[in-house]
């Protein structure tokens, strides 16, 4: 069973779409309880990164999400990749700090958000595809980088380190070769 964070900002009815479309059993929740025993967890996210931090804190789920990133494969989509990393200027405030890298507002002279399909760049074949963006911020990493894409600058797409996977892009929303992509990082990610 996939848990899916509930904490009041992400894309949730679609991505539990996506999920059960393929074949996964899936609880929305924010009970620790129910967090503890699902075989992996998605950390979703669509809007501002203090908000975030401030509603996990709010439901004590920041020291739980710590706690079971240790033991259990862990998923953060969009928003929810950006929670994995140490802070953010998007609000200056930290992050889950499950990753090293940093937060910072997009600069470039192309519109901002980054809004629409965009191809990734990757050395595995299943992930030279075109996915879905929408985020005002970005990553900055040089460590566990899977994929990026380029918007004017290079924008870090999909990360791993071991059981932690942070996709900026909608798979949800990115057609069939997203929820390709999903499942391949549900199935053990991109390392292999």
């Amino acid at each position: 069973m996939i848990a899916i964070v509930d904490y009041g900002l992400g894309n949730i009815a679609n991505l539990t779409n996506a999920l059960n479309y393929l074949g996964y059993t899936v609880n929305v929740t924010n009970n620790i309880d129910e967090l503890e025993a699902a075989d992996q967890i998605i950390l979703p996210g669509v809007g501002h990164f203090k908000d975030a931090m401030a509603r996990l804190d709010d439901l004590d789920l920041v020291p739980e999400l710590i706690r079971l990133k240790e033991t259990k494969p862990f998923i953060g989509i969009c928003l929810g990749m950006q929670l994995l990393f140490e802070s953010s200027e998007e609000g200056d405030v930290k992050g889950l700090d499950f990753l090293p890298g940093v937060v910072k507002k997009m600069t470039c002279q192309l519109p901002v958000p980054h809004l629409g399909w965009n191809k990734l760049n990757a050395d595995l074949p299943s992930l030279d595809e075109d996915v879905y963006f929408i985020h005002s911020y970005k990553v900055h990493t040089e460590e566990n980088v899977v994929a990026t894409a380029e918007y004017e600058d290079k924008v870090v797409a999909i990360v791993q380190k071991d059981n932690i996977i942070g996709i900026q892009f909608h798979p949800e929303k990115s057609g069939d070769k997203g929820l390709q992509i999903l499942n391949q990082a549900l199935k053990g990610g991109f390392n292999q």
